[in-house]
């Protein structure tokens, strides 16, 4: 009886929380859950989530991108072990460098799509995804045990800071020892920062923006402290915590692909618009053989930017209609972009009505809104001088 009884209760997950969670909560931030973690949507106390995209991309903003994943491959094959799980070439990564990549499934279908860094000359680290954190660790220990390296789960031992926007190095420059003018975008450094030695520094992010990404150990004291310093220290930049919300208007402003959305086990590279990142020179990789396939026939649907012509938001899910009012595809993500003051989505659509100019309806409240389809990303960040 104990054991027929035991076998009907049901388990809730428990919320995950980084370590910056009574933080958030002491600000005032409206907390979701978001993927299994408790965390900060938006703070009320910077204005909201309007407030907060605007500080990025005209100030600096700061970020609690702790829950994403951390995964460390090391050893005499860390690089043979990268290249093939991964569709970028990760042999052209100099010390110090990172790039955009994916990993693929054996049909060229995303399993996550992450930034690979070379940390030293056998070492790897990849970003990944909060919400696919234990299935690309599973996926990259399981495709990788031919080769002579270690892989390690490192997910929980970094609070991870976004420090975003054009005024970010000079915020990050008054707590750092390292010479920020020396790392380029896509690059990473070591140096002191809030007194704490030997940080990983990277010039990333995810909000079409410049930036940096530090990487403090987790500890809620220690990160609670750095958190504090840096938005002390950005007080003179305007600088203001910001949540998942502007995180994610930021991001679609610049297209950046959320998994799920954009990419995900369904979708390929090509649908996508991702094959500038995937080298099909290199000799092999997991998925290349299906890709090749794939790129011989006619894409089916292709990925595209929309602006609203007539009043409404093209929300997540929503029905794309030809003029004909015929569904032909679906938004992966939209909303009103506050920097352009203009309601954006992407969407995927057949090849044929992909035209820039061309007019299609978005179904919103079952009536067909005009939208007409543009280039993108939609925002490009402005080059220095």
């Amino acid at each position: 009886m104990t054991g027929v009884f035991l076998s009907t209760v049901e388990t809730t997950p428990a919320v995950r929380k980084t370590a910056l969670n009574a933080v958030h909560r002491k600000l005032g931030a409206k907390m979701v859950d978001f993927n299994g973690w408790d965390m900060p949507v938006e703070y009320p106390s910077s204005g909201g989530i309007i407030a907060e995209h605007l500080a990025v991309r005209t100030g600096v903003g700061i970020f609690d991108v702790s829950h994403m994943g951390d995964i460390r491959l090391a050893g005499p094959e860390a690089l043979a072990a990268v290249q093939h799980i991964s569709m970028n070439d990760a042999s052209r990564l100099a010390i110090g460098q990172a790039q955009y990549s994916a990993l693929l499934y054996p049909q060229g279908t995303f399993v996550d799509d992450v930034i690979v860094h070379r940390l030293g000359e056998e070492e790897y680290l990849l970003v990944i995804n909060a919400g696919t954190r234990e299935k690309d660790f599973n996926w990259v220990r399981d495709n990788t045990r031919q080769f002579s390296c270690k892989v390690e789960n490192l997910s929980d031992d970094y609070t991870q800071i976004a420090i975003q926007g054009p005024k970010g190095a000079d915020l990050l420059s008054k707590l750092t020892n390292a010479d920020l003018r020396t790392v380029k975008f896509y690059w990473v450094t070591r140096g002191a920062v809030c007194g704490l030695e030997n940080i990983l520094i990277a010039r990333t992010g995810y909000t079409g923006e410049d930036g940096f990404e530090i990487y403090i150990p987790t500890d809620e004291q220690t990160s609670a402290r750095v958190w504090n310093e840096v938005l002390a220290a950005g007080k003179e930049f305007g600088a203001v915590p910001c949540g998942l919300g502007a995180r994610n208007t930021l991001r679609l402003e610049g297209k950046l692909p959320l998994y799920g959305h954009e990419i995900s086990d369904t979708i390929n590279v090509w649908e996508a618009g991702l094959d500038r990142f995937c080298k099909m020179e290199k000799p092999e990789f997991i998925g290349r053989e299906a890709l090749e396939k794939a790129r011989a026939k006619p894409l089916t649907r292709t990925l595209i930017g929309l602006e609203m012509i007539d009043r409404g938001i093209a929300r997540d899910g929503y029905r794309i209609l030809n003029t004909q009012g015929q569904e032909i595809g679906y938004v992966t993500s939209g909303s009103y972009a506050p920097f352009l003051k203009k309601n954006i989505a992407l969407a995927y659509v057949p090849p044929e009505v992909s035209a820039l100019g061309g007019e299609l309806l978005v179904e919103i409240r079952g009536q067909g809104v005009k939208a007409k389809v543009v280039p993108t990303p939609f925002y490009k960040k402005p080059k220095k001088n």
